[in-house]
C-alpha cells in the first residue's frame, strides 16, 4: 500500500522551512497574486524559483496556487504568471477558474494542474470530468463522508486530495459570498472577511451561528491510509511556521506508524487553532459549531491591570518569547503582545510587563505561539533570471485566440422559479425563457404533461443544483432522462462535471455558479459546447462591460445565496430572520439538505438596463427563487426593467461598488 503525500501550507519562507523539517512530502504555495490566501506573506518570482531548488533537494514537490477568480482586466497579467511558470519545474499549478484552465491548455500544456476545492467538486461526476480534461488531481470538498470519498474513489480514477487539519469555512469552499455582499471582498478573490466568525443576533439572543471548530482527522489517519488518497493536506497558509512544524511533525508520525498516534497528538495540544471537530468524515456535526471563534489556548481572564503590567490567572506554564491574544469578553481583539518580562505573584498568577493602554479587566487571555523554534526567514541566495513577462506580440495572440466579439441580436428576458406555485403566476407570453430549479419532492410532483408546460416546451430550462451528493446522482440522471424523453431538451447545470447526466442531443447551459468571470472562461464553455451562459451574481459593472461576449445572461433581479452550506445552523425558529452587528437582515433556508442563507431585501439592478442595452448586452435574468409566488410581484419587477428603474428596498451588491 502507498502511502499518501503529506501536503503543509508555506506561507512565507519561515513556513516552507518548518514543513521541510516537520516532513512534509510536498507544500503549496502561492505568489504575491492570484491566490486564495492574499494575506500571506507569499513569494515573488525570484523567491520562489530559489524555493524551488531547495525543495528539490529535499525531494519535496510544490504546488503553486493560482485558485482565485480572475478579473477580465487581470489576463493579461496573468499570463505573464502562467509564462514565468512554464520555465520553471513546479510540480503543479492548483485552480479554481476556468479561464486560467483554459490558458494552461491552449498555450502552457507542460503546466501539470490540479482542481482547487474552490471549483466545487463533491462527487463523482467532479472526478471524472476532471480526469477527462486531464486535471492530474483534484482537491474535494471538506463536506464529504467517508462513504462518499470510497464512492468516488471507486467511481473514478483521478488522484484525490483532501483536507485532514485546519480551518473550516462554513460555506461549501467556492459557493460563499457573504464576504462579497459585505463589502466587495470576495473570498473567491482571496478577500474573506470570515462573516461566519461573526456575532448574529436570532430570536433575540446573540450568538455565534455559523463559526465551525477547526478540522482534525488524525484519529481517522488508519482508515484514510486505506482508501486511496493521494494527497493529505493541512490547512494554514496564515499559520506561523511553529504550527507548520508542529502538524507536520504530528501527521508524519501518525502516517509512519499509525500506533504513535497518541503521541502525535500530544503535539497537536499545540497547534493553537480552535477546538476541533471530525466534521463529515467523522460524523461529528452535532457539536461542530463553537461558541468561541478564537485561536489559541485559552489562558485565563485578566484580574487587574496596571499602567504597566497585567495581571492573569492560568494553569499554562509561560515562557519569555511566547506571544498573548488580548481579546474583549464582547468579541474581537484588543491587542498582540510578545511576552518581554513576567513574574508570579504571592497569588501564583501571572504578571506581565507591557503598556496597558488597549487592555481592561476582565478581557481574555490567549496564547497564541510559543515561539519555540526559529526558521530561518530568508534564503541564503536568490536565484533570478527567469524572464517574468510574456513577449507582448505573444500575449497578444494568445489574448486574441479567446476573443470572439458577441452581441446579442435581440433582447431576451429570462425567470428562474423555485416552485411549482409559480407555474401559473409566469407570464409565459411576456418571457422569452424560464428556468425551473425545484427542491427533490416538487421534482416529483411536476407534471410534465401539464398543458401550460408542453405548450412552452421550446422555453422551458430544466436546472440542476449546486450539490448533488454522490447518493442523489442517479435520482438526477433519471430525472432529466425521463423529461428528455417527454419531448424537453434545454437543459441549465450548476457545475460543468454535471454535463455527464445530461441526455444526448439536449441544449446545455450553464447558470451562475460556472463562474465567467472573463473571456478565456467563455472560450472553454464554447469549446464544451455549452450554448448559453450567465454572468455570476458578484460581478461588477466595470467587469461585465470589459467581456468581449456580451450574449451572456445578466442576473438584474436575485436574492444572493451568501452561504450555501451542508452544515445544519441551530436557530430557534428557523423562519425567523436574523441580524449581523449592522442591523442587516439575512434569512436561513433550508432544501435539499443545504443550509442556504439570504439577504433580508433582494439584489436589484433593473435600473441599468437602459446602460446595458446600448453596450450591446441583452439577455437578463428575472429570478424569483425565495419569493412568495406572486403574479403581481412578477409584473412590478418586469415593469421596472422595462422603464430601466431600481425596486426599493433592495441593493445593488457589487455592481456600483465594485469588486475587488
Amino acid at each position: 500500500m502507498k502511502k499518501p503525500e503529506l501536503l503543509l501550507p508555506a506561507g512565507n519562507i519561515e513556513a516552507f522551512h518548518a514543513a521541510v523539517e516537520g516532513g512534509a512530502d510536498a507544500v503549496y504555495l502561492g505568489l504575491k497574486n492570484f491566490n486564495a490566501r492574499e494575506r500571506a506573506d507569499n513569494f515573488t518570482p525570484a523567491q520562489f524559483q530559489t524555493l524551488l531548488r531547495e525543495a528539490e533537494k529535499h525531494q519535496v514537490q510544490v504546488y503553486l496556487t493560482l485558485n482565485i477568480v480572475i478579473r477580465n482586466d487581470e489576463l493579461s497579467e496573468l499570463l505573464d504568471v502562467l509564462y514565468m511558470l512554464s520555465q520553471t519545474d513546479v510540480s503543479a499549478v492548483i485552480i479554481q477558474d476556468w479561464g486560467v484552465y483554459d490558458l494552461v491548455r491552449y498555450h502552457f500544456p507542460k503546466l501539470k494542474v490540479h482542481a482547487s476545492t474552490q471549483m466545487g467538486n463533491h462527487n463523482s461526476l467532479g472526478a471524472i470530468y476532471s480526469d477527462k480534461l486531464g486535471f492530474e488531481r483534484v482537491i474535494f470538498a471538506r463536506e464529504l463522508t467517508t462513504l462518499e470519498i470510497n464512492a468516488i474513489r471507486e467511481n473514478s480514477r483521478v488522484d484525490m486530495e483532501m483536507f485532514i487539519h485546519g480551518a473550516l469555512c462554513y460555506s461549501f469552499s467556492g459557493m460563499c459570498l457573504f464576504s462579497s455582499y459585505l463589502g466587495g471582498m470576495s473570498a473567491n478573490r482571496g478577500r474573506c472577511m470570515q462573516p461566519c466568525r461573526r456575532i448574529y443576533e436570532e430570536s433575540g439572543e446573540r450568538k455565534h451561528l455559523f463559526s465551525l471548530k477547526d478540522n482534525e482527522l488524525i484519529d481517522h489517519i488508519p482508515t484514510i491510509l486505506q482508501m486511496g488518497i493521494s494527497s493529505l493536506k493541512i490547512e494554514g497558509r496564515l499559520k506561523p511556521a511553529e504550527y507548520v512544524y508542529r502538524v507536520a511533525q504530528a501527521y508524519r508520525m501518525a502516517i509512519d506508524n499509525p500506533g504513535q498516534i497518541p503521541e502525535a497528538k500530544k503535539l497537536l495540544k499545540y497547534d493553537m487553532g480552535r477546538t476541533k471537530t471530525s466534521y463529515f468524515f467523522g460524523g461529528d456535526l452535532s457539536q461542530a459549531i463553537t461558541d468561541n471563534p478564537s485561536t489559541g489556548i485559552f489562558l485565563g481572564r485578566v484580574h487587574e491591570v496596571n499602567p504597566q503590567s497585567f495581571t492573569f490567572p492560568s494553569g499554562e506554564e509561560l515562557q519569555t518569547g511566547n506571544r498573548l491574544w488580548i481579546r474583549s469578553s464582547r468579541g474581537g481583539n484588543r491587542k498582540a503582545l510578545k511576552i518581554k518580562s513576567f513574574e508570579k505573584d504571592t497569588n501564583q498568577r501571572f504578571v506581565v510587563h507591557e503598556a496597558t493602554d488597549k487592555i481592561q479587566k476582565g478581557d481574555l487571555v490567549y496564547l497564541a505561539n510559543l515561539r519555540d523554534k526559529k526558521f530561518a526567514d530568508k534564503f541564503e541566495r536568490e536565484v533570478k533570471g527567469i524572464k517574468p513577462n510574456m513577449p507582448e506580440s505573444l500575449k497578444k495572440d494568445n489574448l486574441k485566440s479567446i476573443v470572439q466579439p458577441q452581441k446579442i441580436q435581440k433582447n431576451q428576458i429570462f425567470a428562474r422559479i423555485d416552485s411549482i406555485r409559480w407555474l401559473k403566476k409566469i407570464p409565459m407570453q411576456e418571457i422569452d425563457n424560464l428556468i425551473i430549479n425545484l427542491d427533490e419532492k416538487e421534482w416529483k410532483e411536476l407534471d410534465l404533461s401539464a398543458f401550460l408546460v408542453k405548450k412552452n416546451a421550446h422555453k422551458i430550462f430544466f436546472e440542476l443544483p449546486r450539490f448533488i451528493p454522490e447518493s442523489k446522482i442517479g435520482f438526477y440522471r433519471d430525472l432529466f432522462r425521463n423529461i428528455r424523453e417527454k419531448g424537453y431538451r434545454n437543459f441549465m447545470i450548476s457545475h460543468l462535471s454535471q454535463k455527464i447526466i445530461i441526455p444526448k442531443a439536449s441544449t446545455i447551459a450553464t447558470n451562475e455558479h460556472v463562474y465567467t468571470f472573463n473571456d478565456a472562461a467563455i472560450h472553454h464553455l464554447r469549446e464544451e459546447n455549452i450554448k448559453l451562459f450567465t454572468y455570476p451574481l458578484e460581478n461588477d459593472l466595470d467587469n461585465l462591460l470589459s467581456m468581449q461576449d456580451k450574449k451572456g445572461i445578466v442576473p438584474i433581479y436575485f436574492y444572493p445565496e451568501l452561504f450555501y452550506s451542508r452544515m445544519p445552523v441551530k436557530v430557534k425558529n428557523p423562519r425567523h430572520s436574523f441580524r449581523d452587528d449592522k442591523n442587516y437582515e439575512f434569512v436561513h433556508h433550508k432544501r435539499n439538505g443545504v443550509t442556504i442563507v439570504i439577504p433580508g431585501e433582494p439584489v436589484c439592478l433593473t435600473q441599468y438596463r437602459d446602460k446595458l442595452d446600448s453596450k450591446g448586452f441583452g439577455r437578463f435574468l428575472i429570478d424569483m427563487s425565495y419569493e412568495k409566488p406572486s403574479d403581481k410581484r412578477f409584473h412590478t419587477i418586469l415593469k421596472n426593467l422595462h422603464n430601466s428603474q431600481q425596486l426599493q428596498p433592495s441593493n445593488t451588491f457589487n455592481f456600483k461598488m465594485g469588486l475587488t
